[in-house]
């Protein structure tokens, strides 16, 4: 993961908070000072929470559970997409789907009939559906491909989930909440941190700041993902090594070498 700079969070502004008047009162130890009415975060605190937050979600990742990144506000829709896109973690931008955790089952379903269409194009079962079908099929398949395509990959409920602004995706949080799955977000100080696990105290509507942010998270995430694969590279030469693998290389030689001396 890379080191995070104080002065680095403070040129991408992630120290602004929101106007003193709506601030609440438990991000107060994570607050420096007041100017002009809006609310300094102490940027120190910010860069040890993110160490503690990248560590964790380094720790997921090389687990090889996936992390699920939520953000649908503007400014950090485009960077979200494209942060975790990179590191191949799922991700939701559009409108969070109402059960997409506490639901699961049926938010597959949905996500399978996506993969259903696309067979259907392939196999040509698409093209013998008259006019008017194709095209309602090719809308369903734009609206789920819309909401739901950047989670395709996403068999099983996700090891963690990253948001942004946990006020606006509250629905995400209660969800998560519900089954247990760690939280881990940029909390402004407009925010409860007590909702969510891991907190990372920052300005959470400047898209400077937020790809700051999530430069550093997705960098611990690709560390955690280049961990689990030098690891699985070293089992597969040690299983390799094993006396058991070794016969088995044998067998296939003296069994190859018998088929030739048969022909």
């Amino acid at each position: 993961m890379e080191k995070v700079e104080v002065k680095d969070l403070l040129e991408a502004g992630v120290h602004f908070g929101h106007l003193t008047r709506k601030w609440d009162p438990n991000m107060a130890p994570y607050i420096y000072m007041e100017r002009n009415g809006i609310h300094i975060i102490n940027l120190y605190k910010t860069a040890a929470k993110i160490q503690e937050t990248g560590d964790a979600l380094h720790k997921i990742a090389a687990s090889g559970k996936k992390i699920l990144f939520v953000a649908t506000k503007k400014q950090a829709k485009d960077i979200v997409a494209e942060k975790a896109g990179a590191v191949n973690m799922p991700y939701i931008t559009e409108r969070w789907p109402g059960g997409m955790l506490t639901n699961f089952v049926t938010i597959r379903k949905a996500v399978k009939k996506m993969a259903m269409i696309d067979r259907m194009k392939k196999d040509g079962t698409f093209n013998s559906l008259s006019k008017k079908e194709r095209l309602q099929v090719d809308r369903q398949r734009a609206k789920l491909e819309k909401n739901l395509g950047s989670i395709s990959d996403m068999t099983r409920l996700p090891g963690a989930l990253f948001v942004v602004d946990i006020k606006r995706e509250h629905i995400a949080i209660k969800e998560a909440q519900k089954l247990n799955i760690p939280i881990f977000a940029m909390v402004d100080t407009n925010s409860d941190p007590r909702e969510v696990d891991y907190l990372i105290p920052a300005n959470d509507d400047a898209s400077k700041s937020i790809d700051k942010i999530l430069s550093v998270v997705t960098s611990a995430v690709a560390d955690g993902l280049a961990e689990r694969k030098s690891d699985k590279a070293d089992k597969d030469a040690k299983s390799a090594k094993s006396p058991a693998a070794k016969k088995e290389v044998k067998e296939k030689a003296a069994a190859k070498v018998a088929a030739n001396e048969e022909e």
